[in-house]
């Protein structure tokens, strides 16, 4: 059984009714946290990695349609948007036009359906804190369920640790705060444990795509299906060009050991090895976190390792209560999906545009999502109309959290598209129809300051 921490985190889990699969699969991460295991990939261990565009390649549309008939949808949608300040399942957030990430993930889905008749399911991989806010909202689409494949699976949960013993930690001020998912990476053990696997390959399916419900540029297009299909590879990830906003993120790579590829995190990184990780010539692609998996091929593995597909560990440390510093700090064990691609003999990348990857991780990105840069087709798939995106960064004092943004953006977002910078220090509210053009900046003053209506910004 291991230490008695480890026995400590066994037992809670047990009784809150954890699946065995996902209770093995923490204490194979718990074993190695004990051990000094942190994750790290050292610069010298790996050298760059180049791919094919998915730009380059044919796909026959005969291919291509066949490809996403044996397609199932996962999306990642555990995520409650707690840095925006939300307590509820991030996809909730509207978008445009009075519609949520989550409505307009159900109409891209339905249109594609239509559109080569097929399945295409969706599944929702829910956390414990997502599920029941989710379900709620998907009601209305009676058409979007298939009788024979449930439209959620819920992650797993596990007891964070205090950061001094790694033992579990009590709050009880709030229970609820004791537990954390563990990463998307547990989207694995998940489907195997939940018997959702099992389902897929009983049903016909081939091949799953899976990536984040806050991504709306991750449809699950039918040439990108048959390119994977096509390919006869067991796992893939799309990727794109990294830019100097992505500087601090994670990357691919190859591991000079073995010849595979890695997908080297920020957390993964040693400080001494952060200007090759900012080293945009070096490390060129990062991962969109879309992904494509066969089915066979990952119940094989899984079964082999007995639900551990042995991810790279990342040791996340917090404070029990993530909104107050002063709580306990703890370990949140965590691993990411895209590491899988190191598991796979023949797993491969390709590079795809920006047009797949539009996440929203801080108002700056949803200010962009909600202004004019994109237009939502009748097939709802994200449209760029803007030449280039713009930089956005606002003021984190008032805008950070979706409360204080709505607030000082009343009447909906300013037009961006003729936008190529757009700086707000300070408190500002933007009335109807402004218009930002060129780089702006606008000053923090000495009182709240408002933005007229119909006011052009720039020249």
């Amino acid at each position: 059984m291991g230490s008695p921490g480890l026995h400590a985190a066994r037992t809670k889990m047990v009784d809150a009714g954890v699946d065995d699969t996902a209770i093995e699969v923490f204490s194979h991460y718990y074993r190695l946290l004990e051990h000094g295991e942190t994750g790290m990939i050292a610069e010298d261990t790996i050298e760059p990695l180049d791919m094919p565009a998915l730009a380059d390649v044919e796909v026959a549309d005969d291919v291509a349609a066949e490809a996403l008939s044996k397609t199932a949808v996962i999306k990642l949608n555990g995520g409650l948007g707690t840095s925006m300040g939300m307590d509820r399942a991030k996809s909730l957030l509207c978008v445009r036009r009075g519609l949520s990430f989550l409505d307009i993930i159900a109409r891209q889905i339905l249109h594609l359906r239509s559109q080569y008749d097929a399945k295409l399911p969706l599944l929702l991989m829910n956390s414990f804190r997502t599920s029941s806010d989710t379900m709620a909202a998907l009601e209305r689409y009676d058409d979007l369920p298939l009788s024979e494949l449930p439209l959620e699976f819920v992650q797993s949960k596990e007891p964070k640790l205090r950061a001094s013993d790694l033992t579990p930690v009590d709050f009880a001020e709030d229970p609820d705060l004791e537990w954390c998912p563990p990463g998307h990476g547990d989207i694995y053990p998940a489907l195997l444990g939940s018997g959702l696997l099992d389902e897929l390959l009983d049903a016909g399916y081939r091949y799953v795509f899976v990536s984040n419900s806050d991504n709306l540029g991750a449809v699950p297009d039918p040439r990108v299906a048959g390119w994977f299909a096509e390919s006869g590879a067991p796992f893939a990830i799309e990727a794109v060009r990294r830019t100097a906003s992505d500087k601090k993120g994670g990357h691919f790579a190859r591991r000079k050991s073995d010849g595979r590829i890695v997908l080297r995190e920020s957390a993964q990184t040693r400080d001494e090895d952060q200007s090759a990780l900012a080293d945009l010539d070096r490390h060129r692609y990062m991962s969109t976190n879309n992904l494509w998996f066969d089915l066979a091929a990952m119940k094989k593995t899984l079964t082999e390792r007995e639900g551990v597909l042995g991810l790279p560990l990342i040791r996340n440390v917090k404070t029990v209560d993530p909104a107050d510093s002063s709580t306990e700090k703890v370990v949140q064990i965590e691993t990411a999906m895209g590491a899988a691609i190191e598991v796979f003999d023949g797993a491969v990348t390709i590079e795809v545009g920006r047009d797949r990857f539009i996440p929203v991780k801080t108002t700056n990105d949803l200010l962009v999502l909600r202004s004019d840069i994109y237009a939502i087709g009748q097939d709802f798939v994200l449209d760029q109309v803007a030449t280039d995106v713009p930089f956005v960064d606002l003021d984190g004092s008032f805008y950070k959290l979706v409360g204080d943004f709505d607030r000082r953006f009343p009447e909906g977002a300013p037009s961006l598209k003729d936008a190529e910078t757009f700086r707000v220090r300070g408190d500002w509210t933007f009335k109807k129809d402004v218009k930002v053009v060129g780089a702006v900046e606008l000053e923090e003053g000495t009182s709240a300051q408002r933005v007229e209506p119909g006011t052009v910004l720039g020249s």
